[in-house]
């Protein structure tokens, strides 16, 4: 049987050996249409370029990719630390992407694991493109960090979003509120399924219906929280605390709620999740959920780690999270503000 060649791949995928070429090294550079294309006849005829046959087992980058959701966001910062530790003691480099939620950003990034830009991606990102999804047999090296995808058997390192959104609920039950509002995360991605689950488990178990009316979806976001708070008051719905799905929405909505009058947590008790640096220097001090950042970002590198060494998948593990109180939670007022609007 005679090797396959470039031309034999471009002839199956209908495609120039000069489109083949790039869908190889530029991946970037050809639409994802043709470049799937390409991918086929690949794996169809079982060519092999050149340079990689020469370089197979020696070409590895000792470079891994961390892609986040968004890289301006202070939340990844501790992930980066511990990724980048377990790194350089295993003599690799890190790089950070930028998905911005974006399925070609995405794309792009797995892309270049595959052109053997670096040697894995650490994904920490809300959505899997769906064309990918058409291709897994063909996916590099990936190692999940806090996300979920329950369609993909890869390594994952996470925490139980369920308990820990109950737990922040359960907090502010114990100080006598019951108008409890939520800002999601952007759904239905499961991340924030699963918080705005644990928000109405937490209510449940206290005999609480939820009000479909004090549940508003955000985006992770500084300017989603401000956006939630405004909604809230504009619909005259009441509240005595808020729980927002991450630290940066809270913020938002503390701001919000002091440029309504209201005093955190004199009138409105706040509570966020991640408890990121900002969370204790901010006035008040933010209670918040803890995520053990640093320690995921260094198992997941670990995991990473193993899987570029072929050993044996490891289990995939659940971190702890636990519930940090500070001072922008207070007992409920007998004489709550129903609503921001009627404070003056």
């Amino acid at each position: 049987m005679s090797v396959p060649t470039i031309a034999t791949v471009a002839e199956l995928a209908g495609v120039s050996t000069a489109t083949v070429s790039r869908a190889l090294q530029r991946p970037d550079k050809v639409q994802p249409e043709t470049r799937r294309r390409v991918l086929e006849a690949v794996a169809a005829t079982g060519f092999v370029p050149n340079s990689q046959a020469r370089n197979l087992r020696s070409r590895a980058t000792r470079t891994v990719i961390l892609l986040v959701r968004d890289i301006s966001n202070p939340f990844y910062l501790e992930i980066y630390k511990g990724v980048e530790e377990a790194a350089m003691r295993a003599g690799y480099k890190v790089l950070m992407g930028d998905a911005r939620d974006d399925d070609e950003r995405i794309t792009h990034y797995v892309d270049m694991v595959r052109a053997r830009h670096a040697d894995g991606l650490i994904l920490m990102v809300g959505r899997f493109p769906e064309a990918l999804k058409t291709e897994l047999s063909r996916l590099p090296p990936i190692v999940i960090a806090l996300e979920t995808f329950p369609e993909l058997v890869l390594p994952t390192v996470s925490i139980d979003n369920i308990a820990a959104a109950r737990q922040a609920v359960e907090h502010l039950l114990e100080l006598g509120h019951r108008r409890i509002a939520h800002i999601t995360g952007p759904l239905p991605e499961r991340l924030a399924v699963d918080r705005l689950a644990g928000y109405r488990s937490g209510l449940a178990a206290a005999g609480i219906t939820a009000d479909e009316a004090l549940i508003v979806e955000g985006d992770f976001s500084l300017d989603a929280g401000r956006k939630a708070v405004r909604r809230l008051n504009e619909t005259g719905t009441s509240f005595t605390a808020l729980f927002a799905a991450s630290d940066q929405m809270a913020f938002g909505a503390i701001s919000e709620l002091r440029a309504c009058g209201l005093s955190v947590p004199g009138d409105v008790s706040v509570v966020g999740f991640d408890d990121i640096v900002l969370a204790d220097a901010f006035v008040p001090p933010l209670t918040t959920i803890h995520q053990p950042r640093f320690d995921i970002g260094r198992q997941a590198m670990a995991r990473m780690i193993g899987l570029l060494g072929k050993e044996p998948a490891a289990a995939n593990l659940v971190m702890e999270t636990r519930l940090v109180v500070r001072g922008s939670t207070a007992p409920v007022r007998q004489h709550p503000h129903p609503n921001p609007r009627t404070k003056e």
